[in-house]
């Protein structure tokens, strides 16, 4: 009864891990071997099956034993992703190190970025670009019809992916099936094709060509484009539904398909215009068309929402200013939705199609984020993983490791030749946001830090308040404070201006953790500072959302002294105003106003903690840096 019951709950979570996990990386048969083979008129046996042979090993290496295996274990309370890493990296170091780590993350993150961008443009024009084999009249209408299921895409977002969700694993399902059954039946005309499975070819091919062999990885990494979705994912569906979709049926389908694209150019030459599509008997050409746009939908959507979860983390760990997040499921907390960060990706894919005209000039591009994220995460990988193992099997690990990040090294060293083919739009894209992330985090910090030298200590000020009480008026007061056991300026203002205490106050911290998840019994601590005060400091993790009053229902369940019901509470925030002095050094004050105009871009405090408005009475206040 067990085991049927197991099975029963394994088959679900794998066939969405189809869907979630592996739409990037099962849509790279659209375009890989097609930008691989660019130029090769009349292609040899010994140079399709050299390339063939490199390709099936570096999906071996990077996605089978370094994802699927290794990295897929350096999970953050069984969540994944970079920031998720960067966290787990970060635990017990200190100094230089430590801020050398900081920026290899985020840089990591910020090229994450450049993949949801190209991601979608690349996938849906390779899918669309299939018309030409079925009438080269439809060529004019590739643009525009790219647009036009790219617009549907992103204005999709707003309802959420639930309802499509449930598509998105049979869909892939029906994709990884065609894949397989068109290229093994490329196989069987052509089985030789099969010997690349030998590595003395791609050996061989090495020793051949060596300066070849490393400018074609920039356009091989393109086969394990999506690898980071494996780790990102990890937390939605677990560790053992990823690894198993990828050798049940992603990484069998993704082989097949390949090694018959490479039979089939072997066969025809002329296959190489677009050895993807040519799989197909034309009967079939527009089948096969209309289910590769919907495989490029799902994987799209998901480094879509990848890039909302990133930014939701960013956001929580203090690396960018507070933006609305929209929840868009009742049922699933990590199903959001950001308003800005849409309109900024649809505008940036937009232009993507519009300047670059073709899935093969964006490969150039594509390769470079993707190449530059696997060596975030491989660096990041070697201060979590080691730790996690002992004995004999430490040493076997970190040499593995070594291997996989100078592998890493190679695929990123050889895209960067595609820089100023493509390459320098994630590049730009990812120095520009991590400068922000840079300046958000270390402004925020400053901020902080004025404001913890100019307050005084909370439990002595509340102590000295107690022996000449002002006036005391009915109900609870909910002061935030930025700065834990230091008196917020809001307290202040109000006794200057308002001279009065409410019955009970309460000191209010918010905190991120460096978790994904904080359980109720670990998410608040109260200490009473007088018989009338305390301070209450509440944890969230870096996947949960920030709530307030619901947080304070909470709280009070445990804590009755409290009082905490809605009607009788009144919240009060000091809203800062950066002030940059005008007499600041120009290369000192750049920084500064950088944050000072994001800080007034960022949303306010009651929307993002969920605060009723008409509860809230907000004081302002100038702070120089």
């Amino acid at each position: 009864m067990t085991t049927h019951k197991t099975s029963t709950t394994e088959t679900p979570l794998t066939l969405a891990a189809l869907g979630i996990v592996y739409g990037d990386i099962g849509t790279s048969p659209l375009y890989t071997l097609k930008v691989a083979m660019a130029g090769v008129d009349s292609p040899e046996s010994g140079h399709v099956l050299g390339l063939l042979s490199l390709l099936f090993w570096l999906i071996m290496l990077v996605v089978t034993i370094k994802y699927v295996t290794l990295v897929l274990r350096a999970d953050n309370r069984g969540e994944g992703g970079t920031l998720a890493l960067l966290e787990l990296a970060l635990r017990g170091v200190q100094g230089q190190r430590r801020a050398l780590l900081v920026i290899v993350g985020l840089a990591g993150a910020c090229l994450f970025y450049g993949d949801s961008m190209i991601t979608p443009a690349i996938s849906v024009l390779s899918a669309i670009e299939g018309l030409h084999l079925v009438s080269p009249a439809f060529d004019d209408l590739v643009i525009p019809l790219a647009l036009l299921v790219l617009a549907g895409l992103f204005l999709m977002q707003v309802r959420g992916t639930a309802a499509v969700g449930r598509l998105f694993g049979p869909v892939m399902l029906l994709w990884f099936i065609a894949l397989a059954v068109l290229g093994g039946w490329r196989i069987s005309q052509f089985p030789q094709v099969l010997a690349a499975l030998n590595p003395w070819y791609a050996l061989q091919f090495v020793a051949q060509a060596p300066w070849q062999v490393y400018v074609l990885l920039g356009a091989l990494v393109l086969a394990v484009t999506g690898s980071e979705a494996l780790y990102a994912d990890m937390g939605h569906l677990g560790r053992r539904a990823v690894q198993r979709a990828w050798l049940w049926v992603a990484l069998p389908a993704l082989v097949l398909c390949y090694f018959g694209q490479g039979a089939l150019v072997l066969s025809d030459p002329a296959a190489l215009q677009n050895p993807f599509f040519s799989l197909a008997p034309e009967p079939l050409l527009v089948p096969m068309v209309v289910l590769a746009t919907l495989a490029t939908i799902i994987a799209s959507q998901a480094v879509i929402s990848g890039a909302f979860s990133v930014t939701r983390q960013a956001i929580q760990l203090g690396y960018w200013p507070r933006m609305t997040i929209k929840h868009t499921s009742d049922s699933t907390q990590g199903q959001v939705y950001l308003p800005r960060v849409n309109l900024l990706l649809f505008t940036a894919v937009v232009v993507l199609v519009l300047v670059f005209q073709g899935s093969e000039k964006l490969a150039n591009a594509y390769g470079f984020a993707n190449a530059g994220a696997m060596l975030v995460t491989a660096i990041l990988a070697f201060f979590v993983l080691p730790a996690r193992v002992s004995g004999i099997w430490k040493p076997v690990l970190i040499s593995v490791l070594v291997l996989l990040l100078l592998l890493d090294l190679l695929l990123f060293s050889s895209t960067a030749f595609k820089i100023h083919q493509g390459g320098w739009v994630p590049l730009l894209v990812g120095g520009v946001l991590l400068a922000l992330m840079v300046t958000w985090n270390t402004g925020t910090r400053k901020v902080r830090s004025l404001l913890a030298t100019e307050q005084q200590p909370l439990q002595g000020f509340m102590q000295a308040l107690e022996h000449y009480p002002p006036v005391r008026v009915p109900g609870t007061a909910i002061f935030m404070n930025v700065v834990p056991d230091a008196v917020p300026a809001a307290f202040l203002h109000n006794l200057k201006h308002n001279k009065v205490l409410h019955e009970q106050t309460v000191f209010l911290t918010l905190a991120s953790a460096d978790v994904p998840y904080v359980a109720l019994q670990e998410s608040f601590s109260v200490t009473r500072l007088t018989p009338n005060s305390w301070q209450l400091v509440g944890h969230w993790g870096f996947k949960q959302e920030p709530d307030v009053p619901r947080f304070l229902a909470q709280v009070s369940m445990l804590h009755p002294e409290l009082d905490l019901e809605p009607m009788r509470v009144s919240y009060f925030l000091s809203r800062q105003s950066i002030i940059v002095p005008a007499s600041t050094v120009f290369y000192k004050a750049l920084p500064k106003r950088l944050y000072a105009l994001m800080a007034r871009n960022a949303d306010r405090s009651t929307r993002f903690y969920r605060i009723p408005p008409n509860s809230v009475v907000e004081m302002g206040m100038q702070l120089e840096l």
